[in-house]
């Protein structure tokens, strides 16, 4: 499924449109559709923590959400091996509105809440 980047991913502002693509239930692949050198793997965070923030209003305005959207949420993974190292940033969610075909990142302001680097392997075995 292809999305269209409301808001510039920080660091890679080139990409407009990127392609969603399912790797399993927890991870997906986000491939630039621009530049086939530049994909990220993405986690649903659900599937190890409990993860929870607002979405700015200004977000919500570009993405096109109301009450009734259908929302994925995906956090970038730098994959390690094994896989139990790899590093998630938790503070830069990605926002996929599957309706509008839209996605934005957000930034976490509260960084006290949630880490830019931590370890799948400190939410496992708990």
């Amino acid at each position: 499924m292809k999305f269209n980047m409301s808001t510039p991913l920080l660091g890679f502002e080139e990409i407009k449109e990127v392609e969603l693509q399912k790797i399993d239930e927890v991870f997906m692949k986000m491939q630039s559709c621009e530049d086939e050198n530049i994909s990220f793997t993405l986690m649903n965070p659900y599937a190890v923590r409990e993860y929870d923030f607002e979405v700015p209003d200004t977000i919500k305005e570009e993405l096109g959400i109301t009450t009734e959207s259908n929302l994925l949420i995906y956090n970038i993974v730098l994959i390690q091996s094994p896989i139990e190292n790899s590093i998630v940033n938790f503070v830069g969610p990605l926002v996929f509105n599957t309706d509008t075909k839209k996605v934005a990142q957000v930034i976490i302001n509260d960084s006290n809440k949630y880490g830019v680097a931590e370890k799948i392997s400190s939410f496992l075995d708990k």
